[in-house]
């Protein structure tokens, strides 16, 4: 049973600036859905690095001193480099938007990837949370990973001080503190054990398995073809359909591909998580990171290839791989050095419904996914948490490739090689994720020798794949942030890096901090029908073709579910019921009530007819428009005025007149 036409106002706030780390909060039915929760990582770069043992280089940097003699910072706490002034203390981060929402409302959690939950901490723990989280396994997993390795990496290398001072007098600082966005709302790392209570919390999920939210809503985690595990989302309250679509590919890859169609014809689209290097091919980025490569190596030069701990590194094993045997350095070793190295190697291996067919295929032969399986057992590739594990030292030889973190080159294994090799103009360092501009990463470590190669590899949705998959799916309003409509910083001459406006539909667009509405049209509300009732519906033929029944019975609402139960009999009925002692089966209470229900339009010739037999013999009838017509009784004072639309009665305040009237006028109406 469906009830129609009921307008509903849907609230998005947006708790991140960062397209590419998103997070936002649905206020829906009710409900407040968190879409996400990235963490910006990128207000690291503001920070010196933290070597593994204590540097000279950094220790020797020069204090930044205000020429205001009254303000005094704590003992280098500012240091400076080229030009450029960093500050010397923990790095921290930038969480979502705490002021705009309190976290302990939050009724559920939906996360697309695992390089979008990153923030998962700050919102669960310490802030009353008590709600659901939902994500498929390898997101959990991964997303584990990354959050270890982070923490370790941040644990590794404690700051004997905290520096606070800076951020009061942040305009006075160099740049680029001075430009930095609201700096008092940055936080340190959450510990290991917040990590854990965090995702201790995550429901695991599979692709396409309808989630059932409070009885409220259905949703649903579909494949997006980004990552292993990643998906995009479809939120449905009866005939209303949200999809939220974020860190999406169309490229043929190691994951599982896209599935569109379940994205199709919703009332609202939500985008983000695009490509943050519109500007380049990743293929061709690939092919220019094996040049590269082969070009270091032949010269005698080391590579470093800082990375994180899953995602892009599986392919760029797999294709590094083969580069090197085909130009003849099968001897050439590659390193994957990280604290969850040999995690993410093994668990890669075993999720084989999570991958592309011709992934998947491999299983069956039997034979790995993926082709690091074999290079570890060929020693082409060695894996190791730190460098100072065992056996590094020992295995460690040069020319070689070595994967480690951070990209941001802040914390982790990275920060050691940078110092190691930077001076020597035969090594190359070459970036490959595009959280990170790469000049901005290496500024605390200049001057340096090394040679830097920028090459993004990015595979989620670029603009010109974007515009093409919203046009398939045909959504009734489009959602996406401010920076979607503009050409990015990196390529402002580029006037086709945009979301295209598209005909006769709306696009809304919004940015950090903001609270948009969301016009969305509830067609329809779901009604269960009690079976009781069900037996004593008697439906009519109004027409040919239609027929029609009224119900009567009482609407009752829980968990957000509709049911129309029968009508209870007070005390006064029961007892008359009870006397009457019905002969036969006992009939449904409903059918006790006699009520008539009159519909159609109102027969004017019967109604003057049965107005002149009941005496009213003066009448007068004026014609108004085409469908009004007003009737005139002088000798009551009464009016009666009939339209379309309505039937008045206007009899002076004489209550016997007015209910004999409406008596008159339903005997002129069709019912049942």
């Amino acid at each position: 049973m469906l009830v129609s036409d009921v307008y509903m106002l849907t609230l998005q706030y947006a708790l991140s600036g960062d397209p590419a780390k998103p997070c936002y909060v649905l206020s829906y039915k009710g409900l407040m859905i968190m879409l996400d929760c990235g963490l910006s990582i990128s207000s690291v770069l503001n920070f010196l690095p933290l070597p593994l043992v204590q540097s000279p280089k950094f220790q020797c940097l020069p204090n930044w001193n205000c020429r205001d003699s009254d303000i005094q910072l704590e003992d280098g706490e500012i240091k400076e480099c080229c030009g450029c002034a960093f500050v010397n203390s923990a790095p921290e981060f930038v969480p979502p938007l705490e002021k705009l929402i309190d976290f302990s409302e939050i009724d559920v959690i939906l996360i697309s990837n695992y390089t979008n939950m990153l923030a998962l901490p700050y919102i669960t723990e310490g802030t009353g949370f008590c709600g659901e989280v939902y994500a498929t396994e390898p997101t959990l997993q991964i997303g584990r990973f990354f959050l270890e390795e982070l923490v370790e990496y941040i644990e590794a290398s404690p700051k004997e001080s905290t520096a606070r001072m800076w951020k009061e007098i942040q305009h006075l600082l160099p740049m680029p503190l001075n430009d930095v966005f609201k700096p008092k709302n940055w936080r340190h790392l959450f510990s290991m054990d917040a990590v854990n209570k965090s995702l201790a919390r995550v429901r695991m999920t599979g692709y396409d398995q309808k989630l059932d939210i409070f009885g409220a809503l259905q949703v649903t985690p579909i494949s997006s073809g980004f990552c292993l595990g990643s998906s995009n989302w479809t939120i449905v309250s009866g005939q209303e359909k949200i999809s939220y679509i974020s860190g999406s590919s169309t490229l043929t890859t190691h994951p599982r591909p896209i599935n569109q169609t379940a994205l199709k014809y919703s009332d609202v689209v939500i985008m983000t998580g695009l490509t943050q290097a519109p500007h380049v091919n990743p293929d061709a980025m690939l092919g220019e990171l094996c040049m590269n490569v082969m070009m270091t190596l032949r010269n005698g030069g080391s590579v470093l290839i800082p990375c994180y701990p899953s995602g892009v590194v599986y392919d760029l094993f797999e294709c590094l791989s083969v580069s090197l045997d085909n130009q003849g350095f099968t001897q050439i070793p590659m390193f994957f050095i990280s604290p969850v190295a040999d995690s993410s190697l093994a668990y890669s291996n075993i999720l084989a419904e999570w991958l592309s067919t011709s992934k998947q295929n491999k299983v069956y032969i039997p034979d790995e996914p993926f082709p690091h399986a074999s290079l570890v057992k060929n020693a082409k590739l060695k894996h190791f948490k730190h460098i100072d594990s065992e056996g590094f030292s020992t295995e460690f030889r040069q020319p070689c490739v070595v994967f480690c973190g951070h990209p941001s080159l802040r914390f982790g294994d990275a920060v050691h090689f940078v110092e190691l090799w930077g001076s020597n103009p035969l090594h190359t360092i070459i970036f490959t994720e595009p959280d990170f501009p790469h000049m901005q990463a290496l500024a605390p470590y200049q001057p340096l020798a090394i040679k830097t190669v920028y090459c993004p590899i990015e595979t989620s949705l670029n603009f010109q794949q974007a515009n093409k998959l919203i046009k398939e799916l045909k959504p009734g309003v489009l959602v996406i942030p401010e920076n979607y409509t503009q050409p990015p910083a990196i390529a402002p001459q580029k006037l086709d890096l945009v979301i295209d406006p598209i005909p006769d539909k709306m696009i809304i667009k919004f940015k950090r901090g903001e609270v948009i509405k969301l016009p969305l049209k509830r067609k329809r509300g779901r009604v269960y029908l009690n079976p009781k009732m069900a037996k004593t519906i008697c439906p009519q033929e109004v027409q040919p073709g239609v027929t029609v029944s009224t119900v009567t019975g009482v609407l009752q609402v829980k968990d957000n579910i509709h049911d129309l139960l029968p009508l209870e009999p007070t005390k006064e009925e029961l007892a008359d019921e009870h006397k009457s002692k019905p002969v036969g089966p006992p009939q449904p209470y409903s059918q006790l009530r006699t009520v008539r229900y009159e519909w159609g339009t109102l027969d004017i010739n019967l109604l003057l007819k049965k107005l002149a037999q009941d005496g009213f013999t003066d009448l007068k009838v004026e014609q108004g428009s085409a469908d009004e017509v007003t009737l005139l009784l002088p000798s009551e004072d009464t009016v009666i005025k009939v339209s379309e639309k309505s039937t008045d009665i206007v009899c002076g305040g004489k209550q016997s007149l007015r209910l004999k009237l409406r008596d008159l006028l339903l005997q002129c109406v069709q019912s049942f």
